[in-house]
């Protein structure tokens, strides 16, 4: 068995540094920083120029390990997605995806090419690959503060960082070809463009509804299976949509949404198994980042990355928000508050692979420089979100932690879902009777949680303060009694 050796000590390695991550997200939600930075200075220090000494510098693995993450992270993302709170900001969030990106990526190479010396594509090149917003950051960030945000805030971030990634991709390798084939002209990659989107969206669309019908009709002889159907349903989406010339981002999170507001067995527990592997993948990915960087190389442009990354995250980011937007009906606050939630994650070293593969010159700059606008990101925008969102006067304190899910997994291809509901001090149904309360008979109050003890309700029991109320039916009516709960007196009928 000793021909086994090799991979002996790679497993070992790999399961200590997943399990030294997980207990740092934990040590990160106490210190007010983002997990996702905590991983990757795990694996700084495990590489090597840091005490681990591991040396690992394959660009093309990392690629392709990020392709597979992200594609799982934007499907997981799709599922999550309430496409009754996000079709109202449909039109602005397909705005951010396209012009925000176009403009950051215009400004940021301008700077670039000022503070870098580098040539004007390859400026731009840089600014395309830090263009988007991250899904896996902004999900992760999201969901580690629990922020209540006011208005459509969140669905508008969510879905943003759901779209701008395709858009990313394509600029990225349309400029990675362009700075490769200088005598190519620029609208070349239009038709380009026109192609991955259309394929994208249509292939998106198409599997996410013969998914469904096929996972209610299968009849699988167990429920760890459909795990497993899920995870092929991510693959062959994104491999046909990419073989046939579209993008494989946009259509495993145009599927990932159509199943998420659709209803088929054992969708409860295949949300819960994705979003434990989303963990995973970003776990691993952040490891592995920290891993392949070379602090040393960075160091040597640690000034002007800087000043690049405040310029990203002060300048560019805002403005190209601020233009996006500049048609929609939101207050300042609400837009600044977008733009200030504007986090790199993963994204940009991935898509700074791509010009590293193709050796471009000054690629081994971009790399560098998306780490540090990586690094400080996630330090600056994702540690001060409580903060700006409280001074923006964004946040919505009676739905922070007022709803949460609980295990329940209806038989068929019902719509019932249970959720917990936890009544605000003032919320307005404070000392009445449930039978004054006109809650839709479709949502059935089953237990409520009080001092410790759980209470059978009937029609005359009487609501208090803190009780957290068990509510099962489908969404659209545990809603309308989530809303009626948790609005203040002063919003009251």
């Amino acid at each position: 068995m000793e021909h086994a050796n090799f991979i002996d000590l790679p497993i070992l390695i790999t399961s200590i540094l997943l399990i030294v991550g997980m207990l740092a997200s934990k040590l990160g939600g106490r210190l007010g920083v983002p997990g996702l930075v905590l991983f990757l200075v795990i694996g700084m220090l495990a590489g090597s120029e840091g005490p681990g000494g591991i040396a690992f510098d394959n660009y093309r693995l990392t690629q392709a390990i990020g392709i597979v993450a992200l594609a799982f992270i934007l499907y997981t993302g799709g599922l999550e997605t309430n496409w009754k709170q996000t079709r109202p900001v449909l039109a602005q969030g397909l705005s951010l995806a396209t012009l925000g990106v176009i403009l950051t990526t215009a400004l940021v190479g301008v700077v670039s090419h000022a503070l870098l010396g580098l040539e004007w594509l390859t400026s731009f090149l840089l600014g395309a690959v830090v263009s988007s917003t991250d899904a896996s950051a902004v999900f992760s960030v999201l969901k580690e503060r629990a922020l209540g945000l006011k208005g459509r805030i969140r669905p508008l971030l969510e879905f943003e960082s759901g779209v701008n990634d395709p858009m990313a991709v394509f600029l990225v390798i349309g400029l990675t070809h362009l700075v490769g084939h200088p005598n190519t002209p620029w609208y070349a990659i239009i038709p380009l463009f026109l192609q991955q989107m259309l394929i994208g969206s249509v292939i998106g669309f198409g599997f996410g509804r013969l998914a469904v019908r096929f996972i209610n009709r299968v009849d699988l002889p167990s429920e760890g299976l459909y795990t497993v159907l899920s995870v092929a349903i991510v693959g062959l989406t994104y491999g046909t949509t990419a073989l046939l010339g579209g993008s494989g981002f946009l259509a495993v999170y145009i599927t990932g949404v159509i199943l998420g507001n659709s209803a088929f067995v054992h969708k409860r527990s295949l949300r819960q198994w994705h979003e434990s592997l989303t963990y995973l993948v970003e776990i691993g990915m952040f490891l592995l980042l920290g891993l392949l960087v070379f602090p040393s190389q960075v160091a040597a442009l640690a000034v002007p990355a800087l000043l690049i990354s405040l310029f990203l995250m002060f300048f560019a980011r805002p403005l190209a928000v601020f233009a996006s937007l500049a048609l929609a009906r939101a207050p300042s606050a609400h837009k600044t508050m977008v733009a200030w939630v504007g986090l790199r994650g993963a994204v940009p070293i991935i898509l700074a692979t791509f010009p590293l593969l193709e050796h471009l010159p000054g690629s081994q700059t971009i790399f560098d420089v998306a780490f540090v606008i990586m690094l400080t990101s996630l330090l600056v925008q994702g540690t001060t979100l409580p903060f700006v969102a409280r001074q923006l006067n964004v946040v919505e304190t009676t739905k922070s932690k007022n709803t949460r899910r609980l295990s329940f997994t209806p038989t068929g291809a019902g719509k019932q879902d249970l959720v917990e509901v936890t009544v605000p001090e003032d919320s307005p149904v404070v000392g009445r009777r449930i039978v004054d309360l006109n809650f839709p008979p479709e949502a059935l109050i089953l237990l409520i949680h009080r001092a410790g003890e759980y209470i059978v309700p009937n029609g005359s029991t009487t609501l208090e303060a803190g009780d957290e109320i068990q509510v099962l039916g489908s969404p659209e009516f545990f809603e309308a009694v989530r809303e009626r709960i948790a609005q203040r007196r002063s919003q009251a009928p």
